[in-house]
């Protein structure tokens, strides 16, 4: 099997990180891989590191018709069996006509996009079941379009030291892991956290809305109980560490977040966006709040931090979901049976339309 992968975002968003997961766990199985990627990607050089083969020269330029003639010239050379295309901008730089004839190409939905934007796509993977629904209600057939979720990626690290954080050893501690993006809710993260007294708050992420965080977080009197802690790769050992993780969400397709709190056996309190209503079961592996709702993410948060029965239940609930479907190797088992169905489905048109 021999593959392309186009990854064309330069962001520190969670279909970046995944796609370089989905990526080095594939390297690991001893797929034959290429990927196009920014050198300016956060995870560009622990790619290079793993001995993947890279091809960061195909979005050195801006313009899309040279892009698509480096992106050409690349498929040439590399014959992949099968391309990968990681979201919108992936896709759209795919040439019109693929040197050394078709093969299918993959659009990876992480969302709810348009389909009309992965106009040359031939199959299409959507993250939730939701999604794939979308994607065949926008006009995919169904028979091009397959359901494969993500996988948490939890190393087995040990619990971050508070102490390095400026956080006291017995305060209650509430983890977000996210853009700092006004899609996911952090401001009634804050307004609830208001209604805590000392508990702590560990942001982990970047985006274009720190600053106002930062400015909302003084305005309320929480500057000493806030940490900004920026992109972190220590996830695993700040979930170890928190008492419970927080998807404060307005708007989430899905979130591996989840799937990282399940796997690192912490607590799951989230609002009921599309991703969480569909996979949390409340009281049962996680708790659900109303979006926008800061009032009850205090009360739920609070029902987290003290009952401690009900904690434990969360954890060995979510951490028995996360083994049933969402390890790291159980869903990269998924993703190459998809390949090879593919690819094979490929061959036998192509040998058939050369008779």
């Amino acid at each position: 099997m021999r593959l392309l992968h186009i990854m064309a975002g330069r962001g520190v968003g969670g279909a970046e990180t995944y796609a370089v997961d989905m990526i080095l766990s594939l390297h690991k199985a001893g797929v034959d891989q290429s990927v196009v990627m920014s050198r300016k990607a956060p995870r560009y050089q622990e790619v290079v590191d793993a001995g993947v083969r890279t091809a960061p020269e195909v979005l050195s330029w801006p313009f899309r018709p040279l892009r698509r003639f480096l992106l050409s010239r690349l498929i040439k050379e590399e014959q992949p069996e099968l391309i990968h295309c990681w979201m919108r901008r992936a896709a759209g730089i795919i040439p019109r006509k693929l040197p050394g004839g078709k093969r299918p190409v993959i659009g990876w939905f992480g969302g709810y996009y348009n389909p009309r934007n992965f106009s040359r796509c031939t199959d299409f993977v959507g993250v939730t079941r939701d999604i794939v629904a979308h994607m065949v209600k926008c006009g995919v057939r169904e028979s091009r379009a397959s359901f494969i979720p993500t996988f948490p990626d939890i190393k087995p690290l040990s619990p971050i030291d508070r102490a390095s954080l400026n956080t006291p050893e017995d305060a209650p501690v509430l983890l977000t892991l996210s853009r700092l993006h006004p899609k996911k809710g952090l401001d009634t993260m804050l307004r609830a956290l208001a209604l805590l007294p000392g508990a702590y708050l560990w942001m982990a992420g970047e985006g274009p809305i720190r600053r106002e965080l930062e400015a909302m977080a003084e305005d309320l009197g929480l500057s000493e109980r806030v940490r900004f802690l920026g992109w972190r790769n220590d996830r695993a050992a700040l979930l170890r560490a928190a008492d419970v993780c927080v998807l404060p969400s307005r708007y989430e397709p899905f979130g591996t977040v989840i799937l990282e709190a399940w796997a690192a056996e912490t607590p799951l309190v989230a609002c009921k966006s599309a991703g969480p209503a569909a996979h949390v079961i409340d009281g049962v592996n996680g708790l659900l709040v109303p979006i926008d709702d800061s009032v009850a993410l205090a009360e739920a948060l609070q029902k987290a931090i003290g009952d401690k029965d009900l904690r434990e239940l969360l954890v060995k609930n979510g951490y028995d979901t996360y083994l049933k479907d969402y390890t790291r190797e159980a869903v990269t088992a998924r993703m190459l049976e998809l390949y090879q169905k593919l690819i094979d489905f490929h061959k036998r048109f192509q040998s058939f339309s050369d008779k």
